[in-house]
Parts: C-alpha cells; sequence; structure tokens
C-alpha cells in the first residue's frame, strides 16, 4: 500500500514550503501563489508517477467525480453550520476563507481552480503521496500543510476534504473521478454555492 523514500519526504517538504508561502504572503497575490503552488506539485507528482501521466477522461469518472462531490458538499454544509454553532471564531475563520473570491474576477478563479489547482492537489495528494503513506497519512499531511494559514476551520476542512477523497482512493476511485471531484467541488462551494451568504463575504 505505501511505496517510501527520500521521494516522498522531499515532496512533502515542498509543499509544506509552498503552503507556507501561499498563504503567507501578501494577500493581494494569493491566486498566483495558489496556482504556482499547484502547477510545481502537479508537475513533481506527473515527474514520478508514469500511471498519471496516461490519464484519460471517461464519462463514467465525470459522473462518479460529480456524485462524490454533491457528497463533499452535503457534509461540508453540515460543518459549515457546526463551525458557526461550536468555534467562537467560527464564522470570521469562514469569512475570511470567502473573502479570497474578491481578490480575482469569479471566471479567472474558476480557471484556475479548474485547469491548475484543483487537478494538481490531486494529483499530488492523492496520486504521488497517497500512494507511498497511505491514506490516512496522506490526510493527515493534506491537513497539516493547512496549519500555516492559523485559520482552524480552514484546516479541519482541509483534513475532512483529504480523508472524504483519500478514502474515495482507497476503495478504488479513479483518478480522474477524483480531479471532477475536486474541481467541481473546489467551484461548487467556493463560486456557485457557498455556504456563507454571498452578501457576507465580500470584505476582505
Amino acid at each position: 500500500m505505501s511505496e517510501r523514500g527520500p521521494v516522498v519526504a522531499i515532496g512533502l517538504a515542498m509543499a509544506f514550503g509552498l503552503f507556507g508561502l501561499t498563504f503567507r504572503g501578501a494577500r493581494a497575490r494569493f491566486w498566483e501563489r495558489m496556482t504556482l503552488t499547484g502547477f510545481v506539485l502537479g508537475t513533481m507528482a506527473l515527474a514520478n508517477e508514469a500511471d498519471l501521466r496516461r490519464v484519460r477522461f471517461g464519462e463514467r469518472d465525470v459522473a462518479l467525480g460529480l456524485i462524490s462531490a454533491a457528497g463533499l458538499y452535503a457534509i461540508f454544509q453540515v460543518g459549515d453550520r457546526t463551525a458557526r454553532a461550536v468555534m467562537p471564531s467560527g464564522s470570521q475563520e469562514i469569512g475570511d476563507i470567502y473573502a479570497l473570491r474578491s481578490l480575482r474576477p469569479k471566471p479567472e478563479i474558476a480557471a484556475r481552480l479548474a485547469m491548475v489547482i484543483g487537478p494538481a492537489e490531486e494529483l499530488f495528494w492523492r496520486g504521488f503521496v497517497q500512494r507511498r503513506v497511505g491514506a490516512a497519512g496522506a490526510a493527515i499531511s493534506y491537513g497539516g500543510a493547512h496549519l500555516v494559514t492559523g485559520n482552524a476551520t480552514l484546516i479541519g476542512a482541509a483534513t475532512v476534504a483529504g480523508v472524504y477523497w483519500g478514502l474515495l482512493r482507497a476503495i478504488g476511485m479513479s483518478m480522474p473521478a477524483l480531479i471532477t471531484s475536486h474541481v467541481a467541488w473546489d467551484i461548487w462551494i467556493f463560486l456557485l454555492a457557498p455556504t456563507e451568504p454571498e452578501k457576507d463575504s465580500q470584505a476582505v
């Protein structure tokens, strides 16, 4: 199940460092840095995994991806309400995440999510890391990479998403389906149907 070696340590070190630069850098350039992070990590995954370079999308992959994205969205609807109710800073932290939408035009953000960021995260975390450290290790690492944000809600959300997609990968979901799921979920929850009302998420 796991194929350990120096390459995964290097990959994780790169991921943690890049996430730190992405979230701790100047806020106005967040999307440029996030896209670069995705490009670097996705390229590393493709360079080390020949099967990822042969990924092809089929109708079944797309359908399964969309269904699984809907399932994760339902989980996050519950999680959003819970975070707001039980965490003193939950509403503020959720608002901080959604405020990133105002930094660039929505069509541009959607393109970045669909063409680079979403696919790269699946290629790296599920296609590269999970193969070497297992589903639990990949999910913990994915959540851990977000510790630099200091946003407890975002850290929890990343961990939940990592567990969800990691389990799907572990039971045999194809990489094309996972990429579809990640991209659809990103655009759905972040741009089309956020858990936070539109009027509350415009301030940066």
